[in-house]
């Protein structure tokens, strides 16, 4: 048995599997929040040789979703002038397409190199965050109460996605979210691992139950969640897009200018 790092209860070893083709690793699973880890992922080096693995096809329809979807959380919970940080923001991409909508956005990730939001990155300066966002990123932590403590000096308001770990726990080759095959992925939560960490931080925890949740500071309704994931759902995010003003351009000045 080992130590849960979501509640610090005991883990019991569920099973093992064979990891980018070349190690065989232990999996634990925590009976008191359901949350699943690996052993050590001493392969982390050699899995992240690219930070985007070369099975993550879908990482740009991704993010033109994700970028809709933080449009309308972020407009209607925080207005026009609302700022976030994308955290863990890989190459990014998310950060630019939040931009070019109008919000100002920023971006960090020590583990990938900014090619599409230069000039934009996260820095003490930066100010006050309304929201952080972290997508497909908490199932890469290997230590997800510090990443989130991190989070939470920057906000206290996490949009995140990651896929909720299924009940019963899927066996290794019936799962294609364990991503054996990249070997980034090392954690994975129940529902309540999420609401083992709200609790510990004294935040609301909301989720569509299946890879979209959310920590806030505030009261929110679970059915205001929902009423955010159907505005998206039915391309509201279009709307706002109009009313809000694209900092392409002014990007493109304020980096010229300060070559």
């Amino acid at each position: 048995m080992i130590k849960c790092k979501v509640c610090g209860g005991q883990s019991k070893k569920k099973f093992e599997a064979q990891i980018l083709r070349s190690y065989t690793a232990k999996y634990y699973l925590c009976a008191d929040c359901g949350f699943l880890q690996s052993e050590t992922p001493h392969w982390l080096q050699e899995a992240y040789r690219e930070p985007l693995n070369r099975c993550d096809t879908g990482v740009l329809s991704r993010n033109i979703y994700l970028s809709r979807l933080t449009s309308v959380v972020l407009y209607f919970l925080y207005g026009k002038k609302a700022r976030c940080l994308d955290y863990s923001g890989g190459y990014g991409i998310l950060t630019r397409m939040m931009r070019d909508i109008g919000f100002d956005c920023y971006w960090c990730d020590p583990n990938a190199e900014n090619l599409f939001a230069r000039g934009f990155e996260y820095r003490d300066s930066t100010g006050d965050i309304d929201l952080v966002t972290c997508f497909e990123a908490y199932e890469h932590f290997v230590e997800p109460i510090v990443e989130i403590e991190k989070m939470l000096k920057i906000s206290r308001n996490i949009l995140f996605t990651t896929v909720l770990l299924p009940d019963p726990v899927p066996d290794p080759d019936n799962w294609w979210y364990y991503g054996f095959s990249h070997g980034q992925h090392i954690s994975f939560y129940s529902i309540r691992s999420h609401r083992h960490i709200a609790k510990k931080f004294g935040l609301d925890f909301h989720t569509n139950g299946v890879n979209i949740h959310m920590f806030s500071e505030r009261s929110m309704h679970l059915r205001l969640f929902r009423i955010f994931l159907f505005l998206n759902r039915i391309g509201f995010s279009m709307l706002i897009r109009l009313l809000m003003k694209s900092r392409t351009t002014e990007d493109m000045n304020i980096l010229s200018s300060s070559r």
